[in-house]
């Protein structure tokens, strides 16, 4: 298919549906992954899963962690880290062991066991970031807790699933998960703690020296793509380096740079939330067993995280759990990776394939009406004021 003919049907399909689901006083979000449902295999066809709509989907959720970063104070963020670390551990234990338990008693064997358990694990942080920065909410302090817990959970998820691989390839390389590990934090703990610090005096001084356009959101694109590979680099996921470039870049930008980050993620995004839905076959379902075995999985993937999350952050109160808890529960880019990951070393069969993209593409379409629930008492109007009885 011609390059334009395809951006126009996913882009112009997932607008045209979140612009639908905005005039039903819905997500808009909702409407963009089921545009990818009806564009991809399962409906019309038009579209399938490959590695430009991948590519497109990465670049979008990378911006979009960007746009994110630039939101967010380091410092609040690095406050809330106790909390936001047992939030990420349990939200990882929970899950998997929910997951494991679930194939077990069904009878599955170990390996395909341990692969659902790791595909539970990680949150899909562009999701809920999507949704809380839509609604004005990235300074709540839930949601500083969600995105801190967002990086510990995405380092612990990428290390188990690097130990759930060498086991299926029948070898587990512990020096160099722990290598991984150290680097890692190291990395994310260096570019949280120095990174505005640096970036603040270093941009300025730039911006003199250089006469290219855009100088600063040139200098910005950079910095936002190298930590990126860095990241990929030392073991996390490139959007963690993405959301720390935006953190360490929010002090140093000028609005204009902020506003051509924003148009480049209005562009990007809807390419990332309908290749969620491309993925869905709905075809592998004609068999109940499979369908029996997806309507469990998509349950135990919503409580395992509103559970282990929800106990992480309970120091807060139950109002802000409650908000943490469901601001974890979609999955995604993750899923899909242990998914292929599984399929292609043999360790998981077509249907448990199936099952995991149904139970990604389900918790990404829950999360943002749960979202909206949780924050109603921040998002409803404030009441009208009573009119002031007039004298004389």
């Amino acid at each position: 298919m011609n390059l334009a003919v395809a951006m126009l049907i996913i882009f112009g399909s997932a607008k045209l549906l979140a612009e639908l689901f905005e005039r039903l006083h819905q997500p808009g979000i909702v409407g963009e992954i089921l545009a990818g449902i009806l564009i991809g295999p399962s409906v019309l066809g038009w579209i399938s899963p490959s590695e430009f709509t991948s590519t497109m989907a990465g670049l979008g959720v990378m911006f979009l962690l960007f746009r994110v970063g630039l939101e967010v104070e380091a410092s609040e963020l690095m406050k809330l880290g106790g909390t936001a670390a047992a939030v990420g551990i349990l939200g990882v234990i929970v899950p998997f062991m929910s997951g494991w338990g679930l194939f077990r008693i069904w009878g599955k064997g170990q390996m395909e066991a341990v692969f659902l358990g790791t595909a539970l694990t990680a949150t899909s942080v562009g999701i809920t970031a999507q949704v809380l920065a839509a609604k004005g909410l990235l300074h709540r302090t839930a949601s500083k807790i969600i995105l801190g817990a967002a990086v510990i959970d995405d380092i612990l998820a990428l290390l188990l699933l690097g130990v759930v691989t060498s086991m299926a390839e029948g070898r587990v390389n512990v020096p160099e998960l722990a290598m991984t590990a150290l680097l890692a934090v190291g990395f994310i703990l260096l570019v949280a703690g120095w990174g505005r610090r640096t970036m603040s005096h270093v941009m300025p001084r730039l911006k003199g020296k250089l006469r290219v356009g855009e100088s600063q959101f040139a200098l910005a694109m950079v910095l936002l793509f190298g930590l990126a590979a860095l990241s990929a680099k030392v073991g996390v996921a490139a959007i963690i380096g993405a959301f720390l470039a935006g953190m360490a870049l929010a002090e140093a930008l000028p609005p204009r740079v902020h506003d051509l980050a924003h148009g480049v993620t209005e562009l990007l995004v809807p390419f990332f939330l309908a290749n969620i839905g491309l993925h869905l076959k709905l075809a592998v379902f004609a068999e109940s067993s499979t369908l029996l075995v997806a309507l469990l999985v998509v349950p135990i993937a919503i409580l395992s995280k509103v559970a282990g999350c929800g106990i992480g952050a309970s120091r807060f109160g139950r109002v802000i759990a409650m908000r943490v808890s469901l601001g974890m529960i979609p999955r995604g880019e993750f899923c899909m990776v242990v998914a292929q990951t599984g399929l292609g070393l043999n360790a998981i069969s077509p249907s448990t394939y199936a099952v995991i993209v149904f139970m990604a593409v389900t918790a990404a379409m829950l999360t943002p009406p749960f979202l909206k629930l949780a924050f109603r008492s921040v998002l409803a109007p404030p009441p009208p004021e009573e009119e002031a009885f007039r004298i004389g």
